[in-house]
């Protein structure tokens, strides 16, 4: 099993994400970021970047996370509110409907691109859909998308970039929102999720 780094700045629904049983056993490490080091993330194979950390907090830790990419690991990126954190993409804000599913005939407007990754042995379409805060423009000569606003960006993409490692980033919160404990849909998406970053192929 890949060892596992998660990345903590003190806050509440990363707290309680990180610690409860059921995901804490996949995790090595919970790494709290005011007190990180260059050498933090050397022991590792994965490091999770939870979704609204301080800006702040995100420009100190830039440069170990992609040194840490560099190396060969694999980063997962929640939501990420600076987008310059990964490399060789464009970030696009777009307003957020939380309330999309109320419309009759309602639709999220997300597709699978490769419902043959492995990834979606662990996970469904619609473990992956609640709502989302805007798209990715990954660069398309590297990266694979594999969810998607229909006709649009992606909202969930796996980067192999020339620099080095594994980036894997969505517009997604799951972290924040299973706990803040509500949008069931999350929970789902943890359940899946963490499996598949511990064992699967990634």
């Amino acid at each position: 099993m890949r060892r596992i780094a998660a990345l903590y700045a003190g806050i509440s629904h990363q707290h309680r994400s990180w610690n409860i049983p059921k995901y804490r056993r996949f995790i090595s490490e919970i790494v709290y970021i005011p007190e990180m080091t260059e050498a933090s993330l050397q022991d590792f194979d994965v490091v999770l970047v939870p979704s609204r950390l301080h800006a702040g907090l995100l420009r100190k830790i830039k440069p170990w996370i992609q040194a840490f990419a560099e190396r060969g690991g694999i980063v997962v990126v929640f939501w990420p509110l600076a987008g310059d954190v990964v490399p060789e993409q464009r970030w696009e804000h777009r307003p957020t409907n939380f309330w999309w599913w109320l419309d009759k005939n309602a639709r999220s407007g997300l597709v699978l691109d490769r419902p043959e990754h492995p990834m979606f042995r662990y996970l469904t379409l619609e473990d992956c859909t609640w709502h989302q805060h805007g798209v990715f423009h990954p660069n398309p000569a590297t990266a694979e998308t594999l969810v998607s606003i229909e006709n649009d960006g992606a909202i969930f993409y796996i980067d192999k970039p020339a620099s080095g490692g594994t980036w894997i980033v969505m517009s997604l919160d799951p972290e924040y929102h299973f706990g803040s404990y509500f949008m069931p849909a999350t929970e789902r998406f943890l359940d899946g999720f963490f499996p598949y970053i511990a064992e699967g192929a990634v």
